[in-house]
C-alpha cells in the first residue's frame, strides 16, 4: 500500500518534471505573454492574488504548484511569474490599497526546477522597491481599479512616470515629486504648496482658455461633416467663449446663438436642437460646477448635445497639479481626461450612451433611433453604382426614372420596401412593382456587382451590431424604420443578425484568427507581428478585422488625422499612424503615433520629430486599394526599389537615417516618386548594383 508521504513525493516529482522541459516553460512564456490580465514587463508578468482566478488556466495550474512547494505564501499582494526562467515570486505589500505607492515588504521566490524556496525581507531597508501604475496589476472590477488608474493618469500628464526604471526606488521617487514639487493627498495628486493652505483662496482664470481661431472648432466641424445639420436646425453654444462656432454658423444659414460667462454673459439661455459644450467642461476646477454645466447643456439640448474635452497633454514641469487636474502656466486650470474616462463620466452624469466621434469629442442624441442610425452610418463602407454595360433600349427610355432605384439599391444593399422611395408609384406604374423595374437594371449591368454590394451591406451591419454588444445593443424597437428594414431584407430577422453578430465577435479575441486574416488579407502590409493599410481601405477589409480596428475605435473615435492603421495580431493592439506627407513624399515620416491596449483601451501617444531620424514608410501601393488615385505612382517607385535591392533589409531601413545609408550604398537617389543613379557615384559601384538589378529583373521574369 502506498503511504501519504509517498503519494507526495510522487505528485512532486510529477510537478518537476511538468515544469522543467524547456517546450514546457516555453508554453508558460508564451501564455505569460498574451495574458490579458496582469502587468506584462521585460522580465515576468505581475499578478494581484485577487487576479489569479482570471488568468489562463495554464497559469493558473502553474501557480498552484508553486504554492504547494512554499505554503506559507498567504497574505501576498501579488504573483510574479518569471519568464526567463521557471520560478515563481510571492510579493507582500501591506499598504497596496491605501498607499499610492506601497513598497515592498517581503519576497518569497520559489523555483519550480530544483523546488529551493527562497526569502527576502525588505522591511528594515530605507529604500525599498515601489510599486506604479497599480491598476495594471488588477482586474478592472477590483473595487480600487478606478481610483488607481485616475491616479495613473494624473501622473502621466505630468511627466512624472517618464524613464520608469529611474523611479523604482522609494528614493528616487520622492526625488522625482520633489523635482515636480507635488505630494500626495490619498490618492490626488497636490502641489505642495496646497497642501497647508485653502484651495479656495487660489483664482482660476477661466476666461483666459478661451481661443481664438480662424475657422470651426473640431467638435463643430464633425458636426457639420456628419450631416447633423438639416436646413432647419437650431444651435447654441453654451460656454462659447469667443463665439466664432457662432458667428460661423450663422454664415451656412442656421439659427445660432450662444452664451459665456465672461464673454457673452447677458446672452439669454436658450434651447436648441444642437447645443454645443465645447472644451468647457475641462477648463472648470470645481467638479460640482463642470457637472452643472454639463447638466444644464443637456437640458437646452432638443436633439444633439455635443460635448468635447481634452485628452492629450503635453508632459512636463510647467504645470502644477490642482484638484483632478493641472494649473497651466496661464493661470488656467485644465482637466485632462482619458478617452475612456470622458465617455464614462457623460455617460453617468447624463445617464446615455454617449457617442464617441473623434479623440475627445461626443455626440449624445435624445433620440435613440437618431443615434442607433449614426453609429450605423460609421460603419457603412462607400460604394458606387454600378456602371452600365449593356444598355437596352427599354433601359435607355427610363434611365432616368431607374436611377433614384439604382442609388437606393447601391446605398441599403436591398430593394426599397413600401413608401421607402419617393418614385415608387411612377415605377411601379411603368414596370408592375419595383422588383420587374430592377431587373431591368440587372440587364444592363454586372449582376455580381449588385451582390456584392448586398454583401457589403450586410457585413457593415453585423459590424455595427457586433460592437453595439459592448454598450447597450438597441431593441428593434429602438432603431430607424430604414435600419429595421435592412436587418430583414438582408438576414430575415433581428435575431439572426445578432447571432451571426456574436459569432463574430467570439473570433475577434482570437489572436491565432486575428493573425490568419491578417496575412490572408489581399490588402495591406503584411509584417511578422502587424499588418498595415491606409485608413480609405479598411472598409475594404476582411469583417472580422474591420470588427478588430472597430473594437478600438468604438470608444475613441478614428483619429481624423490618422493615415495608417496597424494591426498587432501577437498583442490586441490597435495603432493609428500620421504620415502628413503620404500622398506627396516617396517615403513620408511618421509624425504621430496613437496606441489602443483593446484589453483595456489604454491610450498611448508618441510624437516623432522630424529632424531626429523618424521612422519612414516603405511600398506605399501595399497599403492602399489598387483604386487609390495614386496606387500605379506608389507601385512603380515599388518595382524599381525591390529590383534595386534597396528592400531587401527591412529592420535597416526602417528609419529615416538607415534609408538614407541604404540609397547611398547603392549608388540611388530619389526624385519624386522615380530612383536615380547618384551623380557623384563610384562606376565600379554603380557596376555592380546594375548587375544585381538585371539579375532581380530576369528572376522575377522567370517567375512570371
Amino acid at each position: 500500500m502506498i503511504s501519504s508521504n509517498q503519494c507526495q513525493q510522487a505528485k512532486s516529482k510529477a510537478a518537476e518534471s511538468m515544469f522543467c522541459s524547456f517546450d514546457q516553460f516555453s508554453e508558460i512564456f508564451a501564455t505569460c505573454q498574451r495574458s490579458k490580465v496582469g502587468k506584462l514587463l521585460p522580465d515576468a508578468l505581475y499578478v494581484h492574488v485577487t487576479a489569479l482566478q482570471a488568468l489562463d488556466p495554464l497559469l493558473q495550474d502553474y501557480e498552484s504548484e508553486a504554492r504547494q512547494i512554499a505554503p506559507d505564501v498567504e497574505g501576498a499582494t501579488l504573483v510574479k511569474f518569471n519568464i526567463s526562467k521557471p520560478s515563481i515570486s510571492y510579493l507582500f505589500y501591506p499598504e497596496f490599497d491605501a498607499n499610492p505607492h506601497p513598497a515592498l515588504q517581503t519576497s518569497i521566490q520559489v523555483n519550480l526546477t530544483n523546488r529551493e524556496v527562497n526569502h527576502r525581507d525588505y522591511s528594515n531597508t530605507d529604500n525599498p522597491f515601489i510599486l506604479h501604475r497599480k491598476e495594471t496589476f488588477v482586474t478592472p472590477d477590483y473595487p480600487h481599479y478606478q481610483q488607481f488608474a485616475a491616479l495613473t493618469r494624473q501622473e502621466e500628464a505630468l511627466g512624472l512616470l517618464d524613464n520608469a526604471r529611474a523611479i523604482g526606488t522609494r528614493l528616487a521617487w520622492e526625488e522625482r515629486l520633489a523635482q515636480f514639487k507635488v505630494t500626495f493627498q490619498g490618492h490626488s495628486l497636490v502641489h505642495r504648496s496646497l497642501v497647508n493652505s485653502q484651495t479656495s483662496s487660489i483664482k482660476i482664470d477661466r476666461h483666459k482658455a478661451a481661443i481664438s481661431r480662424n475657422d470651426f472648432s473640431k467638435p463643430m466641424r464633425l458636426a457639420l461633416e456628419t450631416s447633423l445639420f438639416t436646413p432647419e436646425t437650431t444651435f447654441f453654444d453654451y460656454g462659447c467663449g469667443l463665439g466664432g462656432d457662432i458667428e460661423r454658423v450663422a454664415k451656412f444659414g442656421y439659427s445660432s446663438s450662444g452664451w459665456d460667462p465672461y464673454y457673452r454673459p447677458d446672452t439669454p439661455l436658450s434651447s436648441a436642437d444642437i447645443v454645443n459644450l465645447g472644451y468647457v467642461i475641462n477648463v472648470i476646477e470645481s467638479q460640482a460646477e463642470r457637472r452643472e454645466a454639463l447638466i444644464k447643456a443637456w437640458e437646452l439640448t432638443r436633439k444633439v448635445l455635443i460635448v468635447a474635452a481634452q485628452v492629450l497633454i503635453t508632459q512636463g514641469n510647467s504645470q502644477i497639479a490642482y484638484g483632478d487636474g493641472v494649473i497651466t502656466t496661464r493661470n488656467t486650470f485644465q482637466k485632462y481626461y482619458d478617452q475612456e474616462e470622458l465617455k464614462l463620466y457623460i455617460d453617468q452624469v447624463l445617464g446615455v450612451d454617449a457617442v464617441p466621434v473623434a479623440l475627445g469629442v461626443y455626440f449624445i442624441f435624445r433620440d435613440e433611433a437618431q443615434a442607433q442610425s449614426f453609429r450605423a452610418s460609421r460603419f457603412r463602407s462607400r460604394v458606387s453604382v454600378p456602371r452600365i454595360q449593356l444598355a437596352s433600349k427599354r433601359f435607355e427610355d427610363y434611365k432616368e426614372l431607374l436611377a433614384p432605384l439604382m442609388a437606393f439599391v447601391a446605398e441599403r444593399g436591398r430593394l426599397p420596401v413600401k413608401d421607402e422611395l419617393p418614385q415608387e408609384e411612377a415605377l411601379s406604374a411603368e414596370f408592375g412593382n419595383l422588383r420587374r423595374a430592377f431587373q431591368i437594371v440587372l440587364q444592363a449591368t454586372n449582376p455580381q456587382e449588385w451582390d456584392e454590394i448586398t454583401e457589403r451591406r450586410r457585413q457593415d451591419l453585423l459590424v455595427y451590431l457586433a460592437l453595439s454588444h459592448f454598450s447597450r445593443r438597441p431593441k428593434p424597437r429602438d432603431l430607424a424604420a430604414d435600419v429595421r428594414n435592412d436587418i430583414k431584407c438582408l438576414f430575415g430577422s433581428y435575431h439572426q443578425a445578432c447571432t451571426a453578430a456574436d459569432i463574430m465577435l467570439m473570433s475577434v479575441g482570437n489572436l491565432e484568427t486575428i493573425g490568419e486574416r491578417c496575412q490572408s488579407s489581399p490588402i495591406g502590409k503584411k509584417l511578422p507581428n502587424s499588418l498595415w493599410v491606409h485608413v480609405s481601405a479598411i472598409e475594404a477589409l476582411d469583417p472580422l478585422l474591420r470588427l478588430y480596428e472597430g473594437c478600438a475605435s468604438r470608444t475613441i473615435g478614428r483619429p481624423e488625422e490618422a493615415t495608417v492603421v496597424k494591426f498587432h495580431f501577437r498583442k490586441p493592439k490597435i495603432t493609428y499612424q500620421f504620415y502628413p506627407d503620404f500622398d506627396t513624399a516617396p517615403h513620408p515620416a511618421l509624425y504621430t503615433s496613437m496606441q489602443i491596449d483593446l484589453r483595456d483601451l489604454h491610450v498611448h501617444y508618441r510624437d516623432y520629430d522630424p529632424n531626429d531620424n523618424p521612422p519612414v514608410l516603405h511600398q506605399k501601393d501595399l497599403l492602399v486599394k489598387s483604386d487609390y488615385p495614386l496606387y500605379e505612382k506608389f507601385a512603380k517607385l515599388s518595382r524599381q526599389e525591390e529590383d534595386w535591392g534597396l528592400l531587401d533589409n527591412w529592420k535597416a531601413i526602417s528609419d529615416r537615417n538607415g534609408w538614407l545609408k541604404c540609397l547611398e550604398e547603392h549608388c540611388a537617389e530619389l526624385r519624386g516618386h522615380r530612383l536615380v543613379w547618384r551623380k557623384d557615384a563610384d562606376p565600379y559601384q554603380v557596376k555592380l548594383v546594375r548587375s544585381a538589378i538585371r539579375a532581380k529583373q530576369a528572376e522575377r521574369k522567370s517567375e512570371e
